[in-house]
């Protein structure tokens, strides 16, 4: 991955968002001509799906309002019936949102308007009854505080007429009151069937509930230049291939079912999950899976085992876990998996604390995300950096509490990767991949369906089977969690976890641009 690619994908919190623009307007750029850049992007997006029809923009006191007297004047020019709810005084207002608020009033003043009456009005719900189209504009991504008064009273009603009267509503870089960083709705939201936002999409926009408060998403230009990211050095970007389709090392002529890594997958109480991981493991590529299982458990996993795993995946009775680094040794064990359905009671979580420890690459799932697991002579943390956890929101509090108030998924998930040395994969709709050295993704392509018993060991048995080919700990991780959705996708409705292993072929010809054979 170039530094260009992970440019091209990165998401800008509020603060780098604001340190952009200002690099741009250092660098010779007019704040008025960003706004009237970023007022034209809107309008445009408007136009492409809607034909003309009375539209409300609801516009702010700060430079999101600035954005939506832009948007207000560019439809009236275009013929469009405007109206204009703005805030108290907009004599107070200033800079480059007093500027679009003047050029508003003049070409709403103007005789020989090709569009019906234009209307200014103070911030007024009733106002809102004739809309036919509503544009947010009341509040940006950097809003700290809840909406409240007469704004809220807008968004309500906006919100009203979308759901009752199938009025659209256009957000202006995002639906107002959804925090730009995090994603969290701060009073009442108007939901949205359109944003837009400008240079870069923020956390917010993937996050959840922002996520589901923003409908399509549009990022568009607007001026500022590449070459502003280069300070600003973003670390979070959306999950797409082309930030590690480059670390996957191809097959080669002279390979063999060791040079292309063997995973270990350690079943427990619940065997069927071990099946379903080692199964992903093996169609993600990995050269050999075996499932192994210790002593105490083998009357309960060795038949069922025999009975549902492929052929091509080893079965194997471990032992106890003295004699498991030894095992691993012998059979040049690349990468181990475990934790998925093998048990949680204080001596299953002292096995995974032995196994965690072995001088492996480890994927800890499930009942492997317990402190204690950490926790070796006082150190906390995975042995090395080479280990992955795949905790859902659950397993995830066991190892980094229930999280500071405000703080985003994203913010918790890096600080937990910092503090446990592992790469993390926060999963839910909103997954979050987090490296220890600060670099964080977060999945755009995730599918509800994937919300049911099993797909989680799928996952690990992706990361697992990726990890051993020598993919480094994020990239696996970011390309397991991209994988997996697109696997989803191609399942279709009424997927169970058991389709998606077979699907992975496809998903993986996908994400490394390769035709699968007929």
């Amino acid at each position: 991955m170039t530094i260009s690619d992970w440019q091209a994908h990165c998401l800008l919190t509020t603060a780098q968002m604001a340190a952009a623009d200002r690099a741009a307007i250092a660098a010779g750029t007019p704040g008025i001509d960003l706004m009237e850049a970023a007022g034209a992007a809107v309008a445009r997006e408007i136009r492409l799906r809607w034909r003309p029809r009375p539209a409300a923009t609801l516009c702010g006191p700060g430079n999101n309002g600035g954005d939506g007297f832009v948007i207000a004047r560019l439809l009236l020019e275009s013929g469009w019936p405007v109206s204009v709810l703005h805030a108290p005084h907009p004599e107070r207002l200033r800079g480059d949102a007093r500027t679009a608020f003047d050029r508003w009033a003049a070409a709403a003043g103007a005789g020989g308007r090709p569009a019906g009456p234009a209307e200014t009005v103070e911030w007024s719900p009733g106002a809102l009854d004739r809309a036919e189209l509503i544009v947010d504009a009341l509040f940006g991504a950097g809003l700290t505080r809840p909406v409240a008064g007469a704004p809220a009273e807008l968004l309500v009603r906006a919100a009203e007429r979308r759901q009752e009267g199938g009025v659209p509503v256009v957000a202006v870089d995002v639906p107002s009151g959804v925090d730009g960083d995090s994603g969290a709705c701060l009073g009442p939201v108007a939901p949205a069937d359109l944003t837009v936002t400008f240079f870069r999409a923020k956390p917010g926009h993937y996050l959840l509930p922002g996520r589901e408060k923003c409908g399509a998403l549009a990022v568009r230009d607007i001026g500022i230049p590449d070459t502003v990211l280069d300070a600003i050095a973003p670390q979070i970007a959306i999950n797409a291939p082309a930030l590690w389709r480059h670390a996957l090392r191809p097959p080669a002529p002279e390979d063999h079912k060791y040079t292309r890594g063997h995973v270990l997958v350690v079943a427990g109480e619940m065997p069927g999950a071990s099946a379903l991981a080692a199964r992903a493991a093996a169609r993600a590529g990995a050269g050999m899976v075996t499932v192994g299982w210790f002593s105490d458990d083998d009357a309960a996993v060795r038949p069922f085992l025999n009975a549902r795993l492929p052929a091509a995946i080893l079965r194997r009775n471990l032992g106890e876990t003295k004699d498991l680094a030894r095992l691993c040794r012998e059979r040049r064990v690349r990468t181990i998996l475990a934790g998925q359905g093998f048990g949680r009671g204080a001596g299953r979580r002292k096995k995974l604390a032995e196994i965690a420890r072995i001088s492996l690459d480890c994927i800890l799932d499930a009942d492997a995300v317990f402190p204690d697991v950490f926790i070796a002579d006082g150190q906390s943390g995975p042995s090395d950096a080479g280990t992955v956890l795949t905790p859902h929101a659950g397993e995830f509090e066991r190892i980094a509490g229930a999280g500071d108030e405000g703080a985003s998924k994203v913010e918790r998930t890096r600080r937990a990767a910092a503090e446990t040395g592992g790469t993390i994969v926060h999963k839910g709709y909103d997954t979050v991949i987090a490296a220890p050295d600060g670099r964080a993704a977060i999945g755009a392509n995730a599918l509800p369906c994937l919300a049911s018993a099993g797909t989680g060991d799928v996952l690990a048995g992706i990361v697992a089977g990726l990890r051993t080919q020598g993919m480094p700990p994020f990239e696996a991780a970011c390309a397991a969690v991209w994988c997996h959705a697109e696997s989803a996708r191609l399942c279709g409705p009424g997927l169970l976890a058991d389709d998606l292993p077979d699907r992975l072929p496809e998903a993986l010809s996908a994400a490394f641009g390769r035709t699968p054979a007929r």
